[in-house]
């Protein structure tokens, strides 16, 4: 009888230590190690990935190349690794897809991050299976993977600048319910409606920037005697920089010729922003909303991609978008030399 009593607590006892064992790994306990190529000493920061933009939310030494992480935060998530802290340039940060299992990083600094592996997150590992099916539909990725944030993220970053209002509500259906309260789904809700407001023949959404002098100022204050081509640009932004030059033929030709360019950079600093103005000789208004993709001017357009341009006419109606190189002169050509 003792043995039975006896053999019963030890049963319980290790039960009970059993549980408390589990209970006691923070599943939002990251467990992140690794490398870093060519740097011996220093800081790397870890920075959640907030609206297409990178923010420090924990940093650590390197030491002998190495790093550790054991930061208490919502996983899993997309977050960044990156030298800089949050830096001026989103290029500058690594994106991961993390969760509660041990990660491993080889952080690759000198290729633009092209030789980064990364081994422990089937997420991570999704995202770069994902990436490289350029063609895919996007339908078909949401609906195999509808409860994978690496999916939700390919949807929000890679495809819905390019979908209809109808095309991105209908993806977000298909997405598992532990997902429809994210951001990401928040902000692409929003991106729907948005778009469906700023079409072909719709009013412009007026909003508020600052100018070069740091005075606010807003964009109603530009319309109504010209024509107006709003475009979303950032001195980062490669594609941007290769299209300026494009812009200023654009206003040497037209500028006397009831058009106005007004830029809005999406920078999050002046001093790169102003820097870039220079360079590229842009003379019409630059204004910058250093709230980056979080901007009044981006959100009420809906800018997902950069560059983005809108022709307004006269009235205040949007009559032509993202104009660009040859299809920038053509539409010009006809509206102002009538």
């Amino acid at each position: 009888m003792r043995t039975n009593k006896f053999y019963k607590y030890t049963l319980a006892a290790i039960f009970l230590i059993t549980i408390i064992t589990a209970c006691s790994k923070n599943p939002n306990k990251l467990d992140l190690s690794g490398t870093v190529n060519n740097v011996t000493t220093g800081k790397i920061y870890l920075q959640q990935y907030i609206n297409k933009s990178f923010v420090t939310i924990d940093s650590t030494n390197i030491i002998s190349g190495r790093f550790k992480f054991n930061t208490e935060t919502k996983l899993p998530e997309i977050y960044g690794l990156s030298l800089y802290g949050s830096g001026e340039n989103p290029f500058d940060s690594y994106i991961l897809f993390l969760d509660n299992n041990p990660i491993k990083v080889e952080f690759d600094t000198i290729n633009e991050f092209e030789k980064t592996i990364v081994t422990g997150s089937k997420e991570h590992d999704l995202y770069l299976e994902l990436r490289a099916q350029k063609k895919a539909n996007i339908n078909d990725i949401i609906k195999e993977h509808p409860s994978s944030i690496a999916a939700l993220y390919i949807l929000y970053r890679y495809y819905s600048y390019r979908l209809s209002p109808e095309e991105i509500n209908a993806n977000i259906e298909l997405l598992d319910p532990s997902l429809k309260n994210s951001d990401y789904v928040r902000v692409l809700t929003e991106l729907a409606n948005t778009l469906s407001k700023v079409s072909i023949g719709h009013k412009a959404p007026d909003f508020s920037a600052t100018n070069l002098e740091g005075k606010s100022v807003r964009l109603s204050d530009y319309l109504g005697t010209r024509y107006v081509l709003i475009d979303f640009w950032a001195s980062w932004c490669a594609p941007c920089r290769k299209e300026n030059p494009n812009l200023v033929k654009a206003y040497e030709k037209y500028g006397a010729k009831d058009l106005e360019i007004i830029g809005v950079s999406l920078d999050n600093a002046t001093a790169p922003w102003k820097k870039a103005i220079a360079a590229d000789g842009l003379t019409w208004p630059q204004l910058i909303d250093e709230n980056a993709w979080a901007g009044e001017g981006v959100k009420n357009y809906g800018v997902r991609l950069i560059p983005a341009n809108f022709l307004i006419d006269k009235e205040g109606n949007i009559v032509a978008k993202n104009l660009k190189g040859e299809e920038l002169e053509k539409t010009l050509n006809n509206l102002l030399n009538k």
